[in-house]
């Protein structure tokens, strides 16, 4: 299969963190690396599937890290990568627009 090719930069970055949940999990993989129950319980709504479907497609596309623990019970911690710290720099002025656009419409909790 043929790589795709892009005419912007907006593209390529709309790709990768595209959908309802990409977007929060890595916000939420910010503070550090998380196991996979703790990153469940921090991004409220995600099925388990979902949440295996989106973590695996951001570690295709390098975005994310994936430790496993050689222990019992096994041990899997998922961390952002280099590229995933640089779209987190590069997405906090977008959360910064949406928390006051959402408070300016009633839609922020207090």
């Amino acid at each position: 299969m043929a790589k795709k090719t892009y005419a912007c930069g907006i593209g390529p970055a709309f790709d990768v963190v595209g959908g309802k949940w990409k977007a929060v999990i890595l916000w939420e993989l910010n503070a550090g690396p998380l196991r996979f129950g703790e990153l469940k319980r921090r991004v409220i709504g995600v099925t388990e599937k979902m949440l295996i479907q989106q973590l695996r497609e951001l570690e295709r596309d390098e975005l994310v890290t994936r430790t496993m623990f050689n222990q019992v019970p096994p041990r899997v911690d998922y961390a952002l990568s280099d590229w995933g710290m640089t779209l987190n720099t590069a997405l906090a002025p977008v959360a910064d627009w949406g928390e006051r656009y959402a408070k300016a419409m009633g839609r922020y909790p207090g």
